[in-house]
């Protein structure tokens, strides 16, 4: 589908694009045909008969239609071709209290300014072909990056290195087909075309390329949706103590008694600039009531859907060996570190401190002991699934590797019919399907379905 702007010509929509609350400083964008009109109309200029120049900040007061001074104010036209989103396009600055930037607001809207939906003015910039669709989506992850690594990696995506590449791709894969086609229209004819061989080998190193890149979501989705590290184990094995210990703060309830946690406990944290989701489970013990028991259950499906399993046991107990030989063989499948909690109780009591468990991390929930080397081993089994961030070519959406893995397999089809002296056309086919993949990822092809889920992720303003 080629771009075209879906609003009408007389639209001239207008949104306040500072977060809510007070501040220093806030914001209203009015983008549209009308943006220089709706401008003159307010504004006021300190000095007069000032014109009003393209990207030169005025200074004057925003005067209602009542002819209320509402607040002194900076403001600058973008003329349109020169803006944001391609249009004629206006930006205000006015004191940042949540009364002055609406009453400006209303005042726009008022004289006719339609409110702008969610990630409008981002979407007009896409539309007239300011920025691709990987782009545009980046505009979101970079304002939703609270880590280094997801800041990191949005930006990255924002200044186009992952667009070029894609774009490199699918020149590569236009160039492949080429040959192709022109086997099917000039098979018979003395030109020189690339034998089936070349062209299989062609077709190979681009499934190589597609596949590394695809294969780069399983860190993207870390970077974007945090790395999901469950905390099992015993009941009364220090849990919600460690999860406690990892937050520093006392968020879950720390009991002596078994079955205290029955649901689970979800926070966030920031270690070393990865996002890692931390989740406190209810203890996996027999017995209890229908609510423990639903707690235990709901644990056992979060360790399934976990990147790492953090198994909580109890040194201070003599069968603690016996319980884990039980208790690993019943857990879902998922990387697990094991970790032996209460190490201050044997040496309390003038226990010799040695485990004969192979891969267990000695720790006190109680004096903080160990708890440096977890934090280590959980960064470097984070690190060991992330791809380089600085290349800028890592998947972090899953329409992305969804389209990627279409190109993929398309790909996979072409080089079967090549290799076995198949249909040229329907090689030729499978490889415009490739390249189509790769264009609704860039948006050279897209739906309005597709447009608008992108877009209403986005806040109202961008």
């Amino acid at each position: 589908m080629c771009r075209k702007n879906r609003s009408s010509d007389d639209d001239t929509i207008v949104a306040i694009i500072t977060p809510p609350g007070e501040g220093g400083i806030a914001a209203v964008r009015l983008a549209g045909r009308h943006s220089r009109y709706y401008l003159k109309k307010f504004f006021v200029h300190t000095r007069e008969s000032v014109p009003l120049k393209p990207f030169v900040m005025h200074y004057g007061s925003f005067v209602s239609a009542a002819g209320e001074t509402i607040d002194e104010i900076t403001a600058v036209y973008m003329p349109k071709g020169k803006s944001y989103t391609g249009l004629e396009q206006v930006e205000v600055f006015c004191h940042g209290g949540r009364q002055i930037v609406r009453l400006i607001l209303q005042e726009l809207v008022n004289a006719g300014a339609r409110p702008a939906e969610p990630g409008e003015f981002t979407r007009l910039a896409f539309l007239n072909g300011n920025i691709d669709l990987a782009k545009a989506e980046a505009v979101a992850e970079i304002i939703a990056a609270d880590t280094e690594h997801s800041y990191q990696a949005s930006r990255e995506h924002l200044l186009g290195a992952y667009s070029r590449h894609i774009e490199q791709l699918r020149e590569d894969l236009v160039n492949v087909a080429a040959e192709v086609e022109a086997g099917i229209d000039f098979g018979e004819e003395e030109i020189e075309l690339a034998p089936g061989i070349k062209l299989k080998q062609m077709i190979d190193h681009l499934i190589d390329r597609v596949k590394e890149l695809a294969d780069s979501y399983r860190g993207g989705r870390i970077i974007r949706e945090g790395f999901k590290v469950v905390i099992g184990g015993r009941a009364n094995a220090g849990k919600s103590s460690l999860f406690n210990l990892l937050l520093r703060q006392e968020r879950a309830l720390v009991n002596p008694f078994p079955g205290t946690t029955r649901d689970y406990l979800s926070e966030w944290i920031d270690l070393e600039g990865f996002a890692v989701n931390l989740i406190d489970t209810a203890g996996l013990r027999t017995g209890g009531g229908t609510v423990e028991k639903a707690g235990r259950a709901h644990a056992h499906r979060l360790i399934r859907d976990s990147d790492l399993l953090v198994w909580m046991i109890d040194l201070s107990r003599k069968n603690y060996r016996v319980n884990l030989q039980k208790d690993l063989p019943a857990l879902p499948k998922c990387p697990i570190l094991l970790v032996g909690n209460k190490i201050d109780l044997l040496l309390k009591n003038r226990k010799q401190f040695k485990i004969n468990i192979e891969g267990v991390m000695p720790l006190s929930c109680t004096t903080g002991r160990g708890i440096g080397l977890l934090k280590k081993e959980l960064v470097r089994r984070i690190e060991a699934n992330m791809p380089d961030i600085t290349s800028g070519l890592v998947v972090t959406s899953l329409r992305h590797k969804q389209k990627l893995h279409m190109a993929l397999r398309n790909l996979k089809q072409a080089r079967t019919k090549v290799a076995y002296s198949e249909s040229l056309e329907l090689a030729a086919f499978d490889l415009r399907q490739a390249i189509s993949a790769l264009d609704e990822i860039t948006g050279r092809i897209y739906t309005e379905e597709v447009l608008g889920k992108i877009f209403s992720r986005f806040c109202v303003g961008k």
